[in-house]
């Protein structure tokens, strides 16, 4: 009989810390709340190695997330949305690029602010876009010897 108590005892130990670690998780992942910040598009010709949740750093620090990525039919382009944290205030002349972790690294969204004195308002659209680059396709023009 007391080693049913004990494996019980036990058995709830083990439901307690499973539900405290995802509890922790489910507050750490993301670093922001939805309402934490205000949404900016931007248009890719390609937007490969990225996805909705994709970090959006600006000098090397998570500043916000990619909230909605899609095709646009008329452009064929990617059109994506994405969320920066309120208190970060970007010159309308900012370009924002899909760059690279490393080789083996994934990939997150880069804002690189301009010098204008204007600034983005939510919703508005920065024009200024580089998609990913291919390894793949890189190293075949280089190895291809055309370029």
């Amino acid at each position: 009989m007391a080693e049913n108590k004990a494996e019980l005892l036990v058995g709830g130990l083990v439901i307690l810390v499973a539900a405290g670690f995802l509890t922790y998780a489910s507050r750490s992942v993301g670093g922001m709340s939805a309402s934490s910040g205000y949404e900016l598009t931007a248009s890719f010709r390609s937007a490969q190695g990225i996805s909705v949740g994709t970090d959006v750093r600006l000098a090397g620090v998570k500043v916000g997330t990619v909230a909605g990525l899609s095709l646009n039919p008329q452009t064929f382009r990617a059109d994506a949305t994405i969320s920066v944290a309120d208190g970060i205030v970007l010159p309308d002349d900012s370009s924002i690029i899909i760059a690279s972790e490393g080789l083996l690294g994934g990939n997150f969204v880069e804002l690189q602010p301009g010098g204008s004195l204007d600034n983005f308002n939510p919703g508005d659209e920065i024009e200024s876009t580089q998609g990913s680059i291919s390894l793949i396709e890189l190293l075949s023009k280089f190895v291809g010897g055309s370029g």
